[in-house]
């Protein structure tokens, strides 16, 4: 999965030329996922573990949306979200 945040750091950080990077030389793993019916808390952990910002919510085969820290700070209590950001925030 490719963010607007790749780009901007890995790219023009970078001082890189946008028109010369191809999407695959961005490309560093497979995508973490998480399903469709999984809860704030699975999100939470995934997003914690693989340190990633969005995740694309999977039911079985098929997208069905991304999910990102705000959404999953809706659902959790404040000393979650904050365990969430300082996770997020330590690239």
């Amino acid at each position: 999965m490719l963010t607007d945040r790749d780009i901007v750091v890995k790219v023009l950080g970078a001082g890189k030329d946008p028109a010369m990077v191809k999407a695959g030389d961005l490309a560093q793993r497979e995508a973490v996922t998480i399903g469709a019916d999984d809860d704030a808390e699975d999100i939470l952990r995934t997003m914690s573990g693989h340190k990633v910002r969005q995740l694309p919510v999977i039911d079985g085969h098929t997208l069905v949306g991304i999910v990102a820290p705000a959404d999953v700070a809706r659902a959790l209590t404040d000393p979650k979200v904050g365990d969430l950001l300082q996770v997020l925030s330590t690239d």
